[in-house]
């Protein structure tokens, strides 16, 4: 039968009186380190899944358990121990009754592990448990490049296909596509977004920038393949053609930090920047051995239709990015970038005047001096430049390149080059500064892979690893809560009165 609903007030009730008549007092007792946990799933409203899933129950056979108390549970495994399967997590909650309280379960009365993958399952918006078919043709062994070395980007299977990408997002536009992974955005969005985001825990709203960054996430050591079986009956022509494959989603890629090569997913995550708890936004698993720009087009196309909470305002990026069909993208949709330059492009501009322009984008005088950025001119879109030796109303230049009071002046259109005249100048401080908070989608990839062990995840399905991936980036927003409200809880001291 279909779950009953039960509110998060309801919840904080029997939290409340069950803590009270086993641990206050009695044989059980909690120690420091079991606070944060109970402060934790006692300000997260997961009411609202009930709503989400309840037409995907049954309305026969036995009450189901409420799907909020299925969701606390899974988030507190992955508090607790995320390198443990789902199993032992169905035993623990067996043997440990504060974990069974945690998640609104009476005692001696909590799911098996069957009732968690039939949960999990509900959240998912497919059939397939993954994106692909499981069959494929047998690969040709192609002939090995030089292999990167540590430290090192692989460099692009398919040059031009960011241009080719670009071109077509501008010429046809994108439209909405369902995804299997709709469902758990939704709420996640919902429940987790809009209140980090009412917290002001994403940054500013009305100038709200992102970061991206891909990172590896290596799920076996081999490539999992077999013939096909011989009980199902496949394509008779090119039987010995075809490979199953238990991933078919994933396949190789290199580690740049690990200087190995890998089997698994390039996860490309979109981060708040702004935000001094580096909260995840939105992820996307790709084959490994996509090329990170390649990433970037991929989650936007996906992101720009799904995410409603703000427009966006600028975005971050390393030198991985650093293609002019990007700037050209992100300059339609009226995105700032701040990507940092990758030293293998080589830059060339000309001009007809005695001004040179460095690699930067910096106009330098005849003399050999970097010009001095004058303000941005809106009405013609170009940025205005004054001699590097302008103090105030005069000039310090013992031989200047103009006999105005005033000085020599230049001017930049950032359509001449989206990639060299940016919007903010590179190289200000202004644009340093800005630029320095790229770097929360590193700590933000490094929290979902060594503090909640996102590869320990033993799973061979894209579903399990997408719901893996949405419950830790919950957990990092639950974490986030707790600081934020940490100073007003005081639930241990009714407790313990």
């Amino acid at each position: 039968m279909k779950p009953n609903f039960i509110s998060h007030n309801t919840y904080q009730d029997f939290l409340f009186s069950e803590l009270t008549k086993h641990y206050s007092g009695g044989f059980l007792v909690l120690i420091n380190n079991d606070w944060p946990l109970i402060y934790k799933l006692w300000i997260t409203d997961l009411s609202k899944i009930h709503n989400l899933l309840i037409d995907e129950y049954s309305t026969k056979g036995p009450t189901g358990y409420a799907p909020s108390n299925m969701l606390r549970s899974y988030l507190l495994y992955l508090f607790v121990d995320p390198t443990i399967g789902l199993t032992k997590w169905a035993n623990q909650l067996k043997r440990v009754p504060l974990y069974a309280i945690l998640n609104g379960f009476n005692i001696g009365e909590t799911p098996a592990v069957g009732t968690f993958y039939d949960f999990l399952d509900r959240l998912w918006l497919s059939d397939q448990d993954n994106t692909k078919t499981h069959v494929k043709y047998k690969k040709t062994k192609k002939r090995k490049g030089k292999k990167p070395k540590k430290g090192e980007k692989a460099p692009m299977r398919k040059p031009g296909i960011v241009t080719r990408l670009v071109e077509r997002f501008l010429k046809y536009g994108s439209s909405k596509k369902n995804r299997d992974t709709d469902r758990l955005f939704e709420f996640f969005q919902s429940q987790f977004l809009e209140v980090s985001a009412s917290f002001g825990l994403l940054g500013d709203l009305n100038a709200f920038s992102i970061s991206g960054d891909g990172t590896p996430v290596e799920t076996c050591a081999y490539p999992r393949h077999k013939k096909l079986p011989d009980d199902k009956e496949y394509d008779i022509y090119n039987r010995d053609k075809q490979i199953f494959y238990q991933q078919p989603d994933i396949n190789s890629g290199w580690d740049s930090s690990r200087g190995k090569f890998y089997n698994g997913y390039d996860l490309y995550m979109i981060t708040a920047c702004d935000s001094f708890n580096d909260l995840p936004i939105y992820p996307k698993l790709n084959k490994a051995s996509l090329h990170d720009s390649v990433g970037l087009l991929l989650n936007l196309n996906e992101f720009s239709h799904r995410f409603n909470i703000c427009p966006i305002n600028k975005i971050l990026l390393d030198s991985a990015h650093d293609a002019k069909a990007i700037y050209k993208l992100l300059f339609k949709y009226d995105v700032e970038p701040f990507i940092d330059l990758n030293k293998r492009t080589k830059f060339i501009f000309e001009n007809k005047s005695d001004i040179t322009i460095s690699d930067q984008g910096i106009p330098i005088c005849k003399r050999g001096i970097e010009m001095k950025s004058n303000g941005f001119d809106y009405t013609k879109n170009r940025r205005k430049w004054r001699c590097g030796n302008a103090k105030g109303t005069f000039i310090d230049c013992p031989n200047p390149c103009s006999n105005a009071k005033y000085g020599r002046n230049f001017q930049t259109n950032p359509k001449d080059n989206l990639r060299i005249f940016t919007k903010t100048p590179r190289g200000s401080d202004k644009w340093k500064k800005t630029y320095n908070r790229r770097t929360s989608s590193k700590r933000t990839n490094k929290k979902e892979k060594a503090d909640y062990h996102l590869e320990a995840g033993r799973h061979r399905s894209t579903k399990m690893w997408y719901i893996r991936l949405y419950g830790i980036m919950m957990c990092q927003h639950i974490d986030a809560w707790y600081l934020h409200l940490k100073d007003t809880l005081d639930l241990q001291k009714q407790l313990t009165a």
